[in-house]
């Protein structure tokens, strides 16, 4: 199955009102921001959507609004991953149209062996005829998967790509190394990207591209095409700001940059919290920095 998930991908946040219910007027704006923006493809509700705290009943009204806002123009990946198996697999099944992908995240806190991963997966993929993007990310997961596990179930027909977020550049580049070419390799580190796709990668999926999707896409495209000098230029204009969106918690520190850019306000659900002060006016600065070289 062919990988059409390349180039500048964004993990979308959720905005949302003051009293916590979803402002779907800021979502429109986010996903008009993007398509203009040059962004490649849509992930809707990553852990940047604060998708564990979204009911099964919110996060579909989420994706129709996206698909509905985006009207076909760009691909719309839809995150559904966990660790119940089964649950995984149901979940798949109630899918509306318009959704040309899913990441699903490596099985988190029960810690599966490089075993139950594969076999997981192939269970997930045998649910859905929709290409999967698998997504490695230990420091939330508190699993790794190694690149041999990668390697094995990049042979499943509907196993597309890897949204890999270890930071191993080693790993990452073995799987590079060893894949099919039809298999794509997305960073899941902002601040790796443009070393990441130097070394073969396809692209990513992005956190920073919420607030800063030119920005963010002319350093992606600019590495794809070999032009290592512009996509460079980029990348360190980018690295101070990916810095601090991360210091306290995402998407604590990106809430802020839209914000800034009258797109939304900074509400969270619990558990996730305000960035302090100091923090805000920080990232305040540089957004508006960023505006005036966009």
């Amino acid at each position: 199955m062919e990988n059409i998930f390349k180039g500048s991908g964004v993990a979308l946040v959720t905005p949302f009102k003051n009293d916590e219910t979803i402002d779907f007027d800021a979502l429109s704006n986010l996903v008009r921001m993007q398509i203009e923006g040059g962004t490649d493809f849509l992930v809707v509700q990553g852990t940047t959507g604060e998708s564990p705290t979204l009911t099964a009943e919110e996060k579909l009204q989420v994706l129709n609004h996206v698909v509905e806002e985006n009207n076909g123009k760009l691909p719309i990946v839809y995150g559904v991953g966990g660790n119940n198996t089964r649950y995984v697999g149901a979940s798949l099944q109630q899918l509306p149209k318009g959704v040309n992908g899913i990441l699903s995240v490596s099985p988190y806190y029960n810690k599966p062996i490089q075993k139950g991963i594969i076999e997981h997966y192939k269970f997930v993929a045998s649910c859905t005829n929709l290409p999967i993007i698998l997504y490695n990310v230990p420091g939330r997961t508190g699993s790794n998967m190694t690149s041999e596990t990668t390697l094995e179930l990049s042979k499943i027909k509907n196993i597309v790509a890897m949204k890999e977020a270890s930071g191993n550049m080693e790993q990452i580049m073995e799987i590079i190394r060893l894949r099919d070419r039809e298999f794509g390799v997305l960073s899941g580190d902002d601040a790796l990207t443009m070393p990441l796709i130097a070394a073969g990668a396809d692209g990513v999926i992005s956190v920073v591209a919420n607030a800063f999707p030119s920005l963010f896409s002319k350093m992606v495209k600019s590495a794809l095409n070999g032009d290592y000098e512009t996509s460079r230029k980029y990348h360190y204009e980018l690295l101070p700001i990916t810095k601090m969106f991360f210091e306290e918690g995402n998407p604590g520190g990106v809430k802020i940059a839209l914000e800034t850019q009258n797109i939304m306000n900074t509400k969270m659900r619990l558990p996730l919290f305000e960035v302090s002060d100091q923090l805000k006016e920080r990232i305040q600065m540089e957004t508006k920095r960023l505006i005036q070289i966009n």
